[in-house]
């Protein structure tokens, strides 16, 4: 294949194919024809977002062992980095939402565990929206649901969710590839907007398995898609896989971005970096309290960004950030 012939399909409006994007995925991360690639993905985004980048900001309710057991995520039990648990207070999930807001985070997003109670979730989280400036956009991060519960957080205020089929979902988790499949059809009939990346990479994750789920966050028409590569828990058996290159997620970054259509106007990448950002990415998170890739019950004092932090790596890479609520999940009124 012709590298120019790619970028020219991509300009004229066209998405890549998976063999295309097999092609890509397979070129060195550091080759002419990837930095074109790159490029070609800075402009796509930067086109479809008008120059403004969006931060996402996101605390967690609650951190306790999960015995979803995904290898990669610091609650899971099997990896015994978080035994007891925790729940914030209606006020300090209050207190964090507004700091939120203050900061001039795009999109406010509440998280738990898997299996947190959704009674529990709805009570808080609609406690926390009537503290909230209408504007605010609320997204949920939380376990798979029905279509019933998915209706019911649509009624509670909530723009949008994130949810992802994780690569190897089934191996190197217990939860199986259909039901996330069928929660984001649940979502999407419920009328909630879909976010989701292509995560957690690693470097054993061959690029017939990239291109695959490529092709399928196309399929589903999302808010966003990106990618964001896993960091190692220290300790845990899946930390002996290593990490890929801070270059070769911005290869996966920018060769996601020509697998979508142009009515995806938003591309992920985490954690937040200048790569990242000239590759494509034009979403990033700020995050606070628990966190699936820390070790520390408040990711602020780890390995957390700010709005502001996030903020100076857009700058850093040419980017503007939009001022008001997202674009890329609707508003509820």
């Amino acid at each position: 294949m012709l590298i120019s012939e790619l970028l020219k399909k991509s300009r004229s409006g066209n998405v890549l194919s998976r063999d295309e994007l097999l092609y890509l995925l397979s070129l060195a991360p550091d080759s002419v024809e990837t930095y074109r690639v790159m490029a070609e993905a800075n402009r796509l985004s930067k086109e479809l977002s008008d120059t403004k980048a969006e931060i996402h900001a996101q605390f967690a309710i609650n951190l306790a062992p999960c015995p979803c057991d995904c290898l990669f995520c610091s609650f899971a039990e099997i990896n015994g980095i978080f035994n007891e648990s925790t729940e914030l207070t209606p006020e300090q999930a209050m207190d964090y939402a507004r700091q939120f807001e203050i900061d001039g985070a795009n999109a406010l997003y509440m998280m738990t565990t898997a299996q947190y109670p959704f009674e529990r979730f709805l009570e808080i989280s609609q406690e926390v929206k009537t503290k909230l400036n209408p504007e605010t956009t609320l997204i949920a991060n939380v376990g798979d649901q029905t279509l019933k519960n998915a209706f019911r957080l649509k009624d509670a205020g909530f723009s949008g969710v994130y949810h992802a089929v994780r690569l190897r979902e089934g191996s190197d988790t217990s939860l199986s590839v259909e039901k996330r499949m069928q929660s984001i059809k649940n979502f999407q009939e419920a009328g909630l907007t879909v976010g989701t990346c292509i995560e957690p990479l690693g470097p054993e994750h061959t690029n017939d398995e990239l291109a695959d789920m490529i092709v399928f966050t196309a399929s589903i028409n999302p808010a966003y898609s990106g990618a964001a590569r896993r960091i190692p828990l220290p300790g845990t058996a899946i930390a002996k896989r290593g990490v890929i290159t801070e270059m070769r997620m911005a290869q996966i970054v920018a060769i996601t971005r020509l697998g979508m259509p142009r009515t995806v106007l938003g591309n992920c990448t985490h954690e937040p970096c200048t790569l990242g950002a000239i590759s494509g990415a034009n979403l990033f998170w700020a995050e606070v309290g628990a966190n699936p890739r820390d070790t520390v019950n408040k990711t602020e004092e780890g390995r957390g960004e700010s709005v502001s932090s996030c903020t100076s790596i857009f700058r850093e890479s040419n980017w503007g950030v939009l001022d008001g609520p997202s674009r890329y999940y609707p508003r509820v009124t």
